[in-house]
């Protein structure tokens, strides 16, 4: 049996069919699966998530193979296709489900995030003070099925389309050289 090295984490972005599709074309990753993360309750539903009463946002976990992409490279990502400088929203989404969020695995990540927030506060790239939220790992709860994979078995749908086409066709033409 091969040993793997493949690492995860856990990055919320606003919505998780956004961020999935994003990072499910990245080069390195392994697995991306939507799901809830971030609060109180055990075994969220999407409805109870979306009341904003269970303290989860709605995040991806991502599989990686750090000889293949960094976490600095994910990071560069993440902060490239959303807007870490809103508080609880992504455009027309809002609420803390929506927040910007990472939750990282082993203390590298959170160093490296915690670094990486702070040299993108320092620029002034984003316009505003960087809102994302940096915590500890300590628990996923899986989306359920009808929003795995969202974007690529919805295509024809009109959220897709507005929302998530450009942002889609921003990533690519940004980071072409580490799309599969």
């Amino acid at each position: 049996m091969v040993e793997t090295k493949d690492e995860i984490t856990v990055f919320g972005g606003g919505c998780f069919w956004c961020t999935e599709a994003v990072f499910s074309e990245l080069k390195g990753v392994v697995s991306v699966v939507p799901g809830y993360a971030g609060g109180h309750v055990a075994n969220p539903t999407y409805q109870q998530v979306c009341t904003d009463e269970t303290g989860h946002a709605e995040v991806i976990r991502i599989r990686f193979d750090p000889e293949q992409v960094t976490f600095d490279r994910l990071l560069e990502v993440f902060f490239a296709t959303h807007d870490p400088t809103t508080l609880n929203r992504q455009g027309a989404d809002r609420g803390t489900h929506y927040r910007s969020l990472i939750l990282y695995a082993n203390d590298d990540q959170k160093h490296q995030a915690e670094a990486f927030i702070k040299g993108l506060d320092g620029s002034g790239a984003k316009g505003g003070p960087i809102v994302t939220e940096v915590a500890k790992l300590d628990g996923f709860y899986e989306a359920e099925e009808d929003h795995k994979q969202f974007y690529m078995n919805n295509p024809d749908m009109m959220y897709c389309q507005i929302v998530i086409d450009p942002k889609m066709a921003k990533f690519r033409g940004e980071f072409a050289q580490h799309i599969r």
